[in-house]
């Protein structure tokens, strides 16, 4: 067996619809069928591939509630990205990864999941740190 794709990744959510706008304005992920589960939810598509599950809650995750520590995606079009993430006001901050150099943009949705996305190493552009202001 081996593994060629991220399949998806389940978050659970007090705050269904930011999270829903979140994704979709920051990484672009559109909407879409969802299966008839018995409770709130939302699948969130990377083109054909539903890529993030969401699941609402109707209480904020306690602090002894397991936590996700990231999720990845691979893209192309480092500087537009960067600067996607500025208009958007999203503060990121970018590593580079020891041993092939892919270049990773770090940042945290609204309700604090830590999302990386990486980036060839011949991809080019400012990588310094962004606050978000």
């Amino acid at each position: 067996m081996a593994l060629t794709q991220l399949s998806h990744v389940n978050l659970r959510t007090a705050d269904l619809d930011g999270l829903i706008g979140f994704y979709g304005e920051v990484l672009r992920l559109e909407l879409g069928w969802r299966p008839p589960f018995d409770f709130p939810g939302a699948w969130l598509y990377c083109g054909e591939h539903p890529v993030v599950h969401l699941v609402g809650e109707t209480r904020p995750r306690a602090a002894e509630d397991p936590r996700l520590e990231h999720f990845a995606f691979a893209a192309e079009g480092l500087a537009e990205f960067l600067a996607h993430l500025r208009a958007c006001k999203v503060a990121y901050w970018v590593r580079i990864v020891p041993g092939n150099e892919q270049r990773q943009v770090n940042f945290l949705d609204p309700d604090a999941n830590h999302i990386h996305v990486d980036f060839d190493r011949s991809e080019t552009a400012d990588l310094s740190d962004y606050d978000g202001r």
